[in-house]
């Protein structure tokens, strides 16, 4: 799991950055094409920012009082319509603004489809919120954005003690016996289970040696068992559920122990390539986050290089001390 350099994600957070980011790009195009109405565009962020605060104070609130705690949801459903209606007016202003205005360079048309697409993001936004707050109703996981900037973010939960939410996205690895990371995938809207073949496949084409894998648990399916199985020599690929008579044999024999206990050394390169940067990408956009992960992978891979070498003068150096003390 790569974490993605965002903020944690809420939905008056998410409206409060889309219209702020709107009003900044109108203030700049107005100035561009000298056309006024947008001046006090900085007395609109901060009126904007004291009502998302609002709202951001009054949700924080726990009460075990039935009367104080109805009185506190009148409360918070009064400040989210308040933030709502004053973002909608500005959505509304900022459309009759770009009606107004003709793209006479590229330059200026790429502001305005910027715009446009903060305006989608903040209409979005308002819906849901009006949907949540006021209506009580449970948003979908598929219809809700977790970055504005970095829409590739995705909510991860693995179950952690202590840390029950990560955002970002995953990253599968392959290495071989001699701890180098051979492949790696990083896995958009995909599970375990969805790439296990077509990245084998992408690392025996790359390494038509490679005739045998460990695989952890959420890799299974009845699928990739046999796929696998046609791809590679030795598949050990653990079984989910209850395990039949034959499965059971095959997970219990010596040589699946073996390999299941070396797979475990995966997880030393995990926490290596957290420890060397790989926790948290700085890099903006999929292709920066692909990037950033794929420079990770080589870093890792120079620094068991130069390890080996290390080691290797060591040898020779105490081979050499021990000559020396056997002459003397």
């Amino acid at each position: 799991m790569v974490e993605a350099d965002v903020a944690f994600p809420t939905d008056i957070n998410l409206l409060f950055t889309a219209v702020r980011k709107m009003i900044s790009l109108v203030m700049s195009v107005c100035g561009f094409v000298n056309l006024s109405g947008w001046r006090q565009g900085s007395h609109h962020i901060r009126k904007i920012k004291r009502l998302n605060r609002s709202a951001q104070l009054l949700r924080k609130a726990a009460l075990k009082d039935p009367d104080k705690k109805a009185e506190r949801e009148r409360l918070v459903i009064s400040a989210h319509q308040a933030l709502i209606d004053q973002a909608q007016y500005y959505v509304d202003k900022a459309k009759e603004t770009l009606i107004g205005i003709q793209p006479i360079n590229i330059k200026l048309h790429s502001r305005m489809v910027e715009i446009q697409g903060y305006i989608r993001h903040a209409e979005r936004q308002i819906d849901q919120i009006r949907r949540r707050v006021i209506a009580g109703e449970s948003i979908p996981h598929a219809e809700k954005v977790f970055s504005l900037f970095e829409p590739h973010t995705e909510w991860i939960s693995k179950g952690k003690a202590g840390v029950p939410v990560e955002l970002g996205l995953k990253v599968c690895i392959v290495k071989d016996q001699f701890q180098f990371i051979l492949h790696h995938r990083v896995m958009q809207n995909e599970t375990d289970d969805q790439i296990a073949v077509s990245i084998i496949e992408e690392v025996r084409h790359r390494f038509p040696d490679f005739r045998a894998c460990s695989f952890d648990k959420g890799f299974h399916s009845p699928y990739n068992q046999a796929k696998l199985s046609e791809i590679l020599e030795k598949v050990y690929l653990p079984r989910k559920g209850k395990l039949s008579a034959i499965n059971k044999e095959i997970e219990s024999s010596e040589e699946f122990k073996a390999a299941r206990c070396k797979h475990s050394a995966v997880e030393s390169s995990i926490n290596a390539l957290e420890n060397h940067g790989l926790d948290r990408c700085p890099d903006h956009g999929i292709d920066g986050f692909k990037r950033y992960v794929a420079l990770s992978v080589v870093a890792r891979n120079i620094q068991i290089i130069g390890h080996m070498l290390q080691q290797k003068e060591l040898k020779k150096l105490h081979r050499q001390e021990k000559r020396t003390r056997l002459a003397a």
